[in-house]
């Protein structure tokens, strides 16, 4: 369950970092991260009371929504909730999600998934992309990240169990999940890449200076705008 959660915390840390460039927002500082985060936790605690069978993660697909209809208005979320729940007590509209094919389903995924993953390739003009390091750190990560999760599902296809088979099973299920996950183990590969290649002399190359601004919540007077809670209720989360 650990590695679960590790894998859902670094593929939703992703996905806002992308939904605030989507949305035209300032990039999210430290405090907004660990304020979604431990939303989601509270989400997922909730999932367990009311027993779901799963828990709550950001969804890409949303995120990928946001890019392609350039709506990322609070309150759209929070009527497209409330539509959520009342069509949730009739099982008529249930029966007709349903009957909606595949194909279609298939056809919008490839769309805001795509969408997504291009957003994430566009943070990488903000490093040196003609350094000969940064090549070999994103083309390795990528790489990495694609082969070893289809690896470790196609073993688990044919044997019916992870690579990792040891008498712990504990270890089995930590190991398998976290490398069957494509962003976290790309991102595994390019953070110790990149924290070991040439660091000293490399900081410009990437792209460090840049994110100077938006490390902390008061670093840009915009996030006032972009991250402020509604109700006034930042007296109780304050902005680090």
């Amino acid at each position: 369950m650990v590695s679960a959660v590790l894998v859902s915390l670094i593929e939703s840390t992703a996905s806002y970092s992308a939904a605030a460039r989507l949305a035209s927002a300032t990039p999210p500082p430290a405090h907004i991260l660990s304020r979604g985060i431990g939303w989601q936790g509270i989400g997922i605690l909730l999932c367990g009371l009311f027993g779901t069978g799963t828990g709550s993660t950001v969804s890409v697909e949303n995120v990928g929504l946001l890019g392609s209809t350039r709506i990322g208005s609070r309150r759209v979320i929070q009527i497209c909730a409330g539509f959520m729940i009342f069509f949730s007590m009739l099982g008529k509209f249930g029966a007709l999600f349903a009957s909606i094919p595949f194909t279609i389903f298939a056809a919008v995924y490839c769309v805001l998934f795509g969408l997504v993953a291009a957003v994430g390739l566009s943070f990488l003009q903000f490093t040196n992309m003609n350094s000969m390091r940064n090549l070999f750190i994103v083309g390795v990560s990528i790489f990495l990240g694609l082969s070893v999760p289809e690896y470790f599902f196609r073993y688990s296809m044919a044997a019916q169990r992870g690579p990792a088979h040891t008498k712990a099973g504990w270890f089995n299920d930590y190991i398998n999940t976290i490398f069957s996950s494509p962003p976290t183990v790309g991102l595994m590969v390019a953070v110790f890449l990149d924290n070991t290649l040439e660091v000293k002399d490399a900081g410009r190359d990437r792209g460090m200076p840049w994110w100077v601004p938006f490390r902390s919540f008061k670093g840009d007077s915009r996030n006032e705008e972009f991250y402020s809670l509604p109700f006034n209720l930042n007296r109780f989360f304050p902005p680090s």
